[in-house]
C-alpha cells in the first residue's frame, strides 16, 4: 500500500483547498470539485459540507477511487472510511485551519453530523 510522503503530507495538509475527482467505470475522471482538506498525523481527510447528497461525495463513495490535487501534489487515491477514533482530531484540525471563515461554514464540516461524510484519502501507486 502506498503512503503519503512527508513532503506530500505537508503540501496537501497546508493547502487551503483540495481538488477532488472520482473515476468513472471507463477509467476517465469527472470534473474536479474544490473542497477543504485537513491533515491529521499521517492521514489526509475531506468532508462533504453539503452532506451525503453532495454530488462529489456520492460519486466518490460509488467509485471508491479517484484523484486529488493540492499544494502542487497530484495523486491517485482510494476513498476510505475514517477510523472511528479519528473524528475528534479531524474536527480539531478543521477548527484550527478554517475557523477564520466563521462558525456557520466550519459548522458544516465538524461535529457528529460530519462523521458520516468523512473520507480518508489513501494514496495509490
Amino acid at each position: 500500500m502506498a503512503e503519503w510522503t512527508p513532503d506530500e503530507l505537508s503540501r496537501v495538509g497546508s493547502a487551503t483547498e483540495l481538488h477532488i475527482t472520482s473515476m468513472r467505470r471507463d477509467g476517465t475522471t469527472r470534473p474536479y470539485t474544490a473542497i477543504w482538506v485537513v491533515r491529521v498525523g499521517n492521514d489526509i481527510y475531506v468532508r462533504s459540507a453539503y452532506g451525503p447528497d453532495s454530488g462529489w461525495f456520492r460519486r466518490a463513495r460509488a467509485a471508491g477511487r479517484g484523484r486529488v490535487r493540492a499544494g502542487g501534489v497530484e495523486r491517485d487515491v482510494t476513498f476510505a472510511e475514517a477510523p472511528p477514533d479519528a473524528h475528534e482530531g479531524i474536527d480539531a484540525a478543521y477548527h484550527a485551519k478554517y475557523d477564520r471563515y466563521g462558525p456557520a461554514i466550519v459548522g458544516s464540516v465538524v461535529g457528529p453530523q460530519a462523521r458520516q461524510v468523512t473520507v480518508r484519502l489513501l494514496p495509490r501507486d
